[in-house]
């Protein structure tokens, strides 16, 4: 698989306060590794969307994620809001995860993430129009 990378996408992620920085690139890394992991995905894409670091598939929607000042305890995965993915993901992992609206996983800094689960939405998302046709979007 070939990934696309963004010097960009480093300078947000240097820019990170330290305790924030080491959270934010698991997340980032657990992506890379799911798109590898994933069948049908040739390349990723890292990239900046209203200034966050994103990820694109060919077949896919965009995954972005970001920390934000305003709520400095906890960070998140964000998902195209006008899609299904969060709604199937609430169905799925109500008491794994905590959501924001239709549109992003959050995570606080102390909390200890379901990586399977995670890597199940993450790979929804990068894979979501091969199958958004699917009842739980092939999770």
């Amino acid at each position: 698989m070939k990934i696309i990378r963004n010097p960009k996408v480093d300078m947000v992620f240097a820019n990170y306060p330290f305790v924030v920085r080491d959270k934010m690139q698991f997340l980032r890394e657990l992506v890379i590794e799911t798109a590898e992991e994933t069948k049908g995905i040739k390349e990723l894409e890292e990239t900046l969307n209203w200034g966050e670091p994103s990820f694109v598939t060919k077949n896919g929607s965009t995954l972005r994620m970001d920390w934000k000042e305003k709520s400095p305890d906890q960070y998140a995965m964000y998902f195209q809001c006008s899609s299904r993915l969060v709604d199937t993901f609430r169905l799925l992992y109500d008491n794994k995860f905590q959501f924001e609206g239709n549109r992003a996983i959050v995570f606080q800094l102390n909390q200890k993430i379901p990586i399977d689960e995670l890597k199940e939405c993450i790979k929804a998302s990068l894979t979501t129009h091969n199958v958004k046709h699917l009842m739980t979007l092939g999770i």
